[in-house]
């Protein structure tokens, strides 16, 4: 079979190996990292306080900034945006290995999320661009998102093969030379036309939204370390209010809101975006905390966390190849309900290791929630952006995005307060695994509710529901 050679299949390819390249660094970053916590906080002197904002400095701003990203692409032109956002996060990686203060670090690693917020939704825009056939167009995305599953699934291993072998800067300078390449790649990919009639920015309404989550994750990360009734973390309750508040009354008023408000009347996509919260908050939040446990409770090296990770981070890719065909099994809505009480079951048996269980028993549940967060992802993607208009898709996949990014955020914050609490380690462990099977259940619940069939008079037929 012969290659195709045309200059349209060349562009697709460029596009595609410097998106591939940028997507995987993305991702990478997002689990790399916790298998370098215990480093970290050794070598920076930092509580568990400061290691949730490494964490977090990287996913808050990635989530507040997904949107306008989007529209700066619309705007400017995908390939600038993208260049520029690559060549940022590039910068910060080599700022976050250099890093010698917590707040050094912090602020590296919250430019590394304003780079994302650029380069991840122009990358989707620029590959929309390149493949105008739809059939190769789904493949490039799918090629696109498996990279980002095999990052995951090696981010925990490749970090702590890293960090045994160099050291744990050397999880910041890997980026450098990766993202150095996909520089030169995007350099050879043609320069694309703005968009005609773009959505104008929302300055109000992003300045409103960074001001609210950023409160809300500031008093979830200190109210512990400082206090729940101190004037400070008061002070950052009331203001989180107030944003929250302003954020919806500016989006619910604006003719160029960042956030349509109007998407959220459909349950379905409200469902949608509330349980790609609800598993982003147990996943990462159980990663980060799994993390922890493994290298302060059992003393496991870097690099053995991440092979111990490894069954929970691998299942990710696996679960999201298997989406489609379970949700045709079973149903999108049981199918669902199913994966979150994976979920569940996971988070409460992982309650085995604090009982003293040797590491494999922990095996089963790992597999159990990596397989219900690859599922999840593209189960409520797929059914919320079949309620909105075509014209609306990009912001309504934005809106998505964000909110996993938000959940991960919240997950780390809630979670790591929890075991940066006066309790001992296990103890609060065990609080955490419970919360998460809480958190997974009411997200199952919610989605039965989003998707069940609107009331019909008798005389209908009821053979069309999508969600049965």
């Amino acid at each position: 079979m012969t290659a195709d050679l045309s200059p349209l299949a060349l562009q697709r390819r460029r596009v595609l190996a410097a998106t591939s390249i940028s997507y995987f660094i993305v991702i990478l970053d997002t689990s790399i990292v916790n298998v370098a916590l215990e480093r970290i906080a050794t070598a920076l002197s930092m509580q568990i306080s400061g290691l949730q904002w490494v964490t977090n400095a990287y996913t808050l701003v990635f989530a507040a900034l997904l949107l306008t990203g989007g529209t700066l692409g619309d705007r400017v032109g995908a390939r600038n945006v993208y260049l520029a956002g690559l060549a940022l996060f590039t910068l910060a990686s080599t700022l976050c290995a250099l890093s010698t203060t917590l707040p050094m670090l912090v602020g590296a690693r919250a430019v590394q999320g304003i780079g994302a917020a650029m380069l991840v939704p122009c990358s989707l825009k620029l590959i929309n661009q390149a493949s105008p056939n739809p059939e190769t167009r789904a493949r490039a995305i799918g090629l696109w998102v498996g990279c980002g599953g095999v990052a995951m699934a090696a981010g925990p291993v490749f970090g702590g093969a890293l960090i045994h072998l160099i050291g744990w800067r050397s999880i910041f300078f890997v980026n450098v030379p990766v993202g150095i390449a996909g520089i030169v790649l995007t350099s050879r990919v043609a320069r694309d036309v703005p968009v005609q009639g773009a959505r104008r920015f929302d300055p109000l309404g992003q300045f409103a939204g960074i001001v609210a989550l950023a409160s809300l994750i500031g008093v979830l990360i200190e109210g512990a370390p400082l206090g729940w009734r101190s004037p400070a973390i008061v002070a950052g309750a009331l203001v989180a209010i107030f944003a929250w508040a302003a954020f919806i009354v500016i989006e619910a008023r604006s003719r160029d809101a960042m956030l349509p408000m109007s998407l959220f009347r459909s349950g379905v996509f409200s469902g949608s975006t509330l349980v790609s919260m609800g598993s982003a908050i147990v996943f990462y939040g159980l990663l980060f905390v799994a993390s922890l446990y493994y290298q302060r409770v059992r003393a496991y090296s870097p690099l053995a966390t991440g092979l111990a990770l490894l069954p929970m981070t691998a299942m990710v890719a696996v679960g999201g190849i298997l989406s489609n065909r379970l949700s045709n099994f079973k149903g999108a809505r049981a199918s669902m309900c199913i994966a979150f009480g994976l979920y569940a079951a996971g988070a409460l048996g992982l309650l085995a290791l604090l009982s003293g269980a040797p590491g494999w028993a922990a095996v089963a549940p790992l597999i159990s929630i990596g397989l219900a967060a690859g599922y999840v992802t593209p189960a409520a993607t797929a059914p919320a952006l079949a309620t909105v208009e075509h014209r609306h898709a990009g912001v309504a996949a934005g809106v998505l995005n964000s909110a996993r990014q938000t959940g991960s955020a919240l997950g780390v914050a809630v979670f790591g307060s929890v075991i940066g609490s006066n309790m001992p380690f296990s103890a609060a462990m065990r609080v955490v695994l419970f919360a998460a099977a809480l958190v997974a259940l009411a997200a199952a619940l919610v989605w039965w509710i989003a998707t069940a069939a609107p009331k019909r008079p008798v005389a209908r037929s009821r053979a069309d529901s999508s969600y049965g």
